[in-house]
């Protein structure tokens, strides 16, 4: 007979030979007793954990007319056609090269009719995940009316991509991942009836790289004894699998911890120069680093004999870093394994991880410590350089906060400016008044209620971001050349000004709309109050000269039209405390004729 691999040999043909499924074991155990069969039954798990195995033992069971406690013979000839697969009533199914319609249909007619040689009928469909939408709807029937004396079992690897409607129709078994302690006694186990010499800390590498699986386990404990001549040894266990050795891990650790650069690229090098893989040296270092946390937390949680080391070594490891460090290196090295999966070059992601892991970092012990260099080798005089620049830059950040007060103070001059001040300042707000006073010069209500209402449909011509940057802005004043937008914020104001696209845009989809080109001028609106005060003051349109103004002004505009810096004017003005003299008569006459007696109120106090 040709060779076996070891997982097929080895294979379990008894509840109790199963390794880590204790609660999955006593559960199918128990219902078999108790005649308390189900007709459907999921199991649920990573690979290798004895899925199919436990399905093949359940059969067996089901089917066995001498079992004991709920265990097969494997003596009788039923047993034995199912452990050859020579028994018609025990079916097992691929559907990963059966995932049709057609075969599940099948299945279904086949379901119909009553076992030959065994009381029932079992169905076992492996990597049933696999199968289409049209498949998982033709075997849903049969689950929910099933045949009397027909089970199926489906195993998956992957039970989220099960319909809800086919789990809801079964009993679900997860099958947890085999531990690296169980993994080991099972190898241990095996190699002693082999009578295999061995030695137990490759065992424990092997049982550390299956990751979970018992199959992954025996297939690499397989390469091993073909690589070694049917021995079992720690050198080459570390080779095949890829690991890297523990006083290696150490040394590595140990110069990293103590930022020592140099010396841990060439321990990694070294590393890599043994032929190790990079994938398998950033998963053993985060395991050895967290065999170190766990040590400093709990040391009774760590097994030392299956890490290779000894608690002396432990014991200096666990000195060699802080808590904070480790949390630290792990993030580090998990980012570092993502990036790694698609490079073919991994040693320059190694070289550049080792480097941040030996660069020293700064560390708070306490919300009231200042903070101090955790990482070894760092000086006292270092930590006072440190402290020194930062109250330099304390300082230097006090001085700008107060030069940026007096700045404001002397642009917002207004209560309700200071009211209105922004959030954010990122730097100085400059503002062009030689674009702003022209607007001024010729601005009118009718031009203003016109830009109002064609706001909306020139918001829409422009792109999103721009949208979203114009949504806390208005017109506040409007002439027929041009057009002034106050923003509510400063930093939004700047960031309007600076975008050249934006203006652009605005101009021509105000072009577009109205058919005049209108030049566009942006405002802080804090700052528009006093934009418009100083225009008014420095054109002579206060108190008694502005009669005059209005006079010479509205001649071209509607007689119902009013200027906004007009009408703002008169809103901000108090009402006058004196009689009223022949100016003011003159003011009050030419106000009303351009505006109506109706809409001009004059009070004397």
């Amino acid at each position: 007979m040709s060779y076996q691999a070891l997982y097929r040999v080895w294979r379990p043909q008894r509840f109790d030979d199963m390794v880590g499924q204790q609660v999955v074991t006593r559960t199918l155990k128990n219902a078999i007793i108790t005649h308390q069969i189900s007709h459907a039954y999921l199991f649920a798990g990573p690979r290798g954990t004895g899925k199919t195995s436990a399905a093949k033992i359940f059969a067996k069971a089901v089917n066995c007319h001498y079992s004991q406690d709920g265990e097969p013979c494997n003596e009788c000839d039923t047993c034995k056609a199912i452990t050859n697969g020579q028994l018609n009533d025990v079916i097992e199914i691929d559907a990963a090269s059966n995932n049709g319609v057609e075969e599940i249909r099948d299945i279904r007619d086949k379901a119909k009719y009553a076992p030959t040689q065994a009381e029932y009928k079992v169905y076992i469909i492996d990597e049933v995940h696999m199968l289409s939408t049209g498949a998982f709807n033709a075997l849903l029937k049969t689950l929910e009316e099933p045949p009397a004396n027909v089970i199926f079992i489906l195993a998956t690897t992957e039970p989220h991509k099960i319909p809800l409607t086919i789990i809801s129709r079964v009993q679900r078994f997860d099958f947890r991942r085999i531990s690296a302690t169980d993994s080991f006694e099972r190898m241990k186990s095996i190699l002693d009836q082999k009578k295999v010499e061995y030695d137990e800390k490759a065992l424990w590498v092997i049982a550390n790289a299956a990751e979970g699986g018992m199959r992954d386990a025996l297939s690499i404990l397989d390469q091993v004894l073909s690589f070694s001549d049917n021995q079992v040894k720690l050198d080459d266990a570390l080779l095949v699998t890829g690991s890297v050795t523990k006083q290696l891990l150490k040394k590595y650790f140990l110069e990293v911890c103590q930022n020592q650069s140099a010396p841990a690229l060439e321990t990694m090098k070294e590393i890599l120069g043994e032929g190790k893989d990079g994938q398998r040296f950033i998963e053993d270092l985060i395991s050895f680093i967290r065999d170190v946390l766990l040590y400093q937390e709990a040391p009774k949680l760590i097994k030392v004999e299956s890490t290779g080391l000894k608690d002396e070594d432990f014991a200096e490891l666990s000195k060699a870093a802080s808590s904070t460090t480790l949390y630290r290196m792990i993030d580090d090295l998990n980012n570092i394994q993502m990036e790694m999966r698609f490079t073919t070059h991994p040693d320059v992601y190694l070289e550049v991880l080792t480097v941040k892991l030996s660069q020293p970092v700064l560390e708070q012990k306490s919300t009231n410590e200042a903070p101090q260099v955790q990482a070894g080798g760092a000086k006292q005089a270092e930590i006072d350089k440190l402290q020194a620049q930062v109250q330099a830059l304390q300082q230097t950040v006090k001085e700008l906060r107060k030069n940026g007060e007096v700045v404001n103070k002397t642009v917002r001059n207004s209560p309700q400016s200071v009211k209105e001040q922004p959030r954010v300042k990122s730097r100085k707000i400059q503002i062009n008044l030689h674009k702003v006073y022209p607007v001024l010069a010729a601005a009118t209500r009718q031009d203003l209620i016109k830009i109002k209402d064609l706001w909306e449909d020139m918001l829409n011509m422009l792109s999103v971001p721009q949208r979203s940057l114009l949504h806390v802005s208005q017109p506040v004043a409007a002439s027929p050349d041009g057009i002034i937008v106050a923003f509510d914020y400063a930093f939004l104001f700047q960031q309007a000004t600076d975008d050249a696209a934006l203006i652009r845009a605005m101009e021509e989809g105000l072009q577009r709309l109205s058919g005049d080109e209108r030049r566009v001028v942006f405002v802080p609106k804090d700052q528009w109050p006093r934009i418009r005060q100083e225009y008014i003051q420095s054109h002579g349109l206060g108190k008694g000269s502005q009669a005059t103004h209005l006079a010479n002004k509205e001649q071209s505009a509607p007689a119902n039209a009013k200027s906004p810096v007009q009408e703002d004017e008169a809103a901000e003005e108090p009402p006058s405390q004196e009689p009223q003299s022949g100016v003011q008569k003159d003011l009050v006459a030419t106000a009303q004729e351009l505006f109506g007696s109706d809409i001009v109120k004059v009070e004397n106090n």
